[in-house]
């Protein structure tokens, strides 16, 4: 499965903005899917992820009630809707998928979870 992240771009803080993650030449995967960022210089980390269903969502502290994730059936894609983005929201922000179906939520915050990555797609957020 070949993810593609899109929607990225330079925005002010406060500003929204929606990226978007479909699979490449085919139907997005009927897994668990998820966003994680990577700041310069800094690890990899959880931002949201959604149950293959989109009956369940589970987010960071940090983007709680500002961001939201969910699957478009129409489009065939998963969104992250950014809203009163902040400076330290700047990353690269990366799709990612889960195949193993796991209901451990403890699991859902670690890279190593998820099998199927995007390209990643830059968020540069100024003030």
């Amino acid at each position: 499965v070949q993810l593609q992240a899109s929607g990225g771009g330079s925005v002010q803080a406060g500003d929204s903005l929606r990226l978007s993650c479909a699979a490449s030449g085919r139907a997005l995967p009927n897994y668990d899917m998820a966003w994680f960022r990577q700041p310069p210089g800094k690890e990899r980390a959880f931002v949201a992820r959604i149950t293959r269903r989109g009956d369940s969502t589970f987010y960071a502290g940090s983007v709680k009630g500002r961001f939201t994730i969910s699957r478009d059936k129409d489009k065939d894609t998963m969104d992250l809707q950014m809203n009163n983005v902040k400076p330290e929201d700047t990353a690269v922000y990366y799709c990612a998928a889960d195949s193993t179906y796991s209901r451990n939520t403890r699991s859902y915050y670690y890279p190593a979870q998820y099998h199927y990555w995007g390209q990643g797609t830059q968020v540069t957020v100024s003030s």
